[in-house]
C-alpha cells in the first residue's frame, strides 16, 4: 500500500515521462557562441573599466556613465551568459541560493545598463545643447553621485525579484530536473514585467528618442557659423590668431559630433538588440500557452548577451581617444615612448591643458579629434606612468 501511494504520487508530479533533453545541435550552438560572446563581452569590459580608471585623462563625465555601464554589461555577461551554458546541458545546477542571487543580478545588471545609458544621454544634451551649464552641470563629481545613485536604486528595486523565484522540482522516470522559476502564477509576474519594460526600455528609449532629435538639431543641423571666429579676430592684424581660433571650432565640433555619433550608436543598439525579448514578452502575455520555441529563446538571449559585449568594440572603432587607450592597455611600445621625447614642449603644454580643468567637457572633446599629433602625444605621455603591459 505505501509503495502504491508513493507511485501516485511520482505519477502525480512527472506523470512518468522522461526527461526532456534539448537537442544536441542546439547544445552545441548554444554553448559555442554562449563562451565566444562572453569572453569577448567580459575582457572588453574589464578594459574599459581599466583603462578610465588608470589613465587621468580618460576620467571624463561621459567616460564615468560608460564605466558604470562597463560594470553593469559585466553583471549581465557573469550572470546571465555563464549560467546559461550549464543550465543547457544539466538544467538548473545552482540550488535555491543560486536561483535567487542569480536572478538579483540579472535584473540589477540590466536596469543599470538602461539607467546609464539614460544617463549619458542626458548628460550628452546638457553639454551641446547648454554648454554654459555644462560647466557647472557635467562635471566629474556629479557624475559619481548620480551613478551612485542609479546603483542604489536599481539595487533597491530589484530586490522584489527575491521574493518572487524559487526552484522548483519535476520528477521523470529517469530522473529529477530543477529549475529556477517564478514561484507566483503568471498573471502575478506579467504586471511586474511590464512595469519593467516601461521604466528600463519605453522610458529610457523616449528619451534619447526626444534628446538626440534636439542634439542632432543643434549639432548637426544649426553647427557653430565659422564667420563668428573670423568677426572676433578683428582684422587682419590677428589673422593668425583667427585661422588658430577657427581650427579650434571646427575641432571641438568635429569631436562632439564624432562622441556623440558613437553613444549614439550605443543606444541605438540597445534598442535592436533588447528588441526581440521584450517583444516577447509582450505578446507572450496575450498568448495562452505562451510562444516558447527554444530557438527563438536562444535568438533572443544571444541578442541581449551580444548587446552586454559589443559597446567596448564600438568604443575602440568610433573613439581614438579609447582606442589608444587599449593599444597601450595592451602592450608595451617602447619605441613609440622614445619618439614621443621630442615633442616635450607641446606635450607639456597639452598635459596641463587637461590637468588645470575638472573635466570640462568642452576640451575632452576637442581632444578627441582624429588625426592630430598633439593628442597622440599626450595620450602615451599622460599613459607612460600607468599603463599596463600583458
Amino acid at each position: 500500500m505505501e509503495h502504491t501511494t508513493a507511485f501516485q504520487r511520482v505519477a502525480q508530479v512527472g506523470n512518468l515521462t522522461e526527461m526532456p533533453l534539448n537537442p544536441l545541435e542546439q547544445q552545441v550552438v548554444t554553448i559555442f557562441l554562449t563562451v565566444l560572446i562572453c569572453v569577448v563581452g567580459i575582457g572588453g569590459n574589464i578594459m574599459v573599466v581599466l583603462v578610465v580608471l588608470r589613465t587621468k585623462h580618460m576620467v571624463t563625465p561621459t567616460n564615468c556613465y560608460l564605466v558604470s555601464l562597463a560594470a553593469a554589461d559585466l553583471i549581465v555577461l557573469v550572470a546571465a551568459g555563464l549560467p546559461n551554458i550549464s543550465d543547457v546541458v544539466a538544467f538548473w545546477i545552482y540550488g535555491y541560493t543560486g536561483c535567487l542571487c542569480i536572478t538579483y543580478l540579472q535584473y540589477l545588471g540590466i536596469n543599470v545598463s538602461s539607467c546609464s545609458i539614460t544617463a549619458f544621454t542626458i548628460e550628452r544634451y546638457i553639454a551641446i545643447c547648454h554648454s554654459i551649464k555644462a560647466q557647472f552641470l557635467c562635471t566629474v563629481s556629479r557624475a559619481k553621485r548620480i551613478i551612485a545613485g542609479v546603483w542604489v536604486f536599481t539595487s533597491l528595486y530589484c530586490i522584489m525579484w527575491l521574493f518572487l523565484v524559487d526552484t522548483d522540482e519535476t520528477v521523470y522516470t529517469n530522473g529529477v530536473v530543477v529549475t529556477c522559476g517564478y514561484r507566483v502564477s503568471r498573471s502575478l509576474y506579467m504586471p511586474i514585467y511590464f512595469l519593467d519594460f516601461t521604466l528600463f526600455y519605453v522610458i529610457p528609449l523616449t528619451v534619447a528618442t526626444v534628446l538626440y532629435g534636439l542634439i542632432a538639431r543643434i549639432l548637426f543641423m544649426s553647427p557653430l557659423p565659422s564667420h563668428l571666429s573670423d568677426r572676433e579676430g578683428g582684422g587682419s592684424v590677428h589673422q593668425g590668431h583667427t585661422s588658430s581660433t577657427n581650427r579650434g571650432n571646427k575641432g571641438a565640433i568635429f569631436a562632439r559630433k564624432q562622441i556623440t555619433k558613437m553613444l549614439l550608436v550605443v543606444v541605438v543598439l540597445f534598442a535592436l538588440l533588447w528588441l526581440p525579448y521584450r517583444t516577447l514578452v509582450v505578446v507572450n502575455s496575450f498568448l495562452n500557452p505562451p510562444y516558447h520555441n527554444t530557438w527563438f529563446l536562444l535568438f533572443c538571449r544571444m541578442c541581449i548577451y551580444t548587446n552586454s559585449a559589443i559597446n567596448p568594440i564600438i568604443y575602440n572603432l568610433m573613439s581614438q581617444k579609447f582606442r589608444g587607450a587599449f593599444q597601450n592597455f595592451c602592450k608595451c611600445d617602447w619605441q613609440h615612448e622614445e619618439k614621443v621625447a621630442e615633442f616635450r614642449v607641446p606635450m607639456y603644454y597639452s598635459v596641463m591643458k587637461d590637468s588645470s580643468r575638472e573635466s570640462n567637457e568642452p576640451v575632452t572633446e576637442q581632444e578627441e579629434v582624429s588625426g592630430q599629433i598633439t593628442e597622440r602625444v599626450t595620450v602615451a605621455d599622460e599613459d607612460r606612468s600607468t599603463f599596463i603591459c600583458s
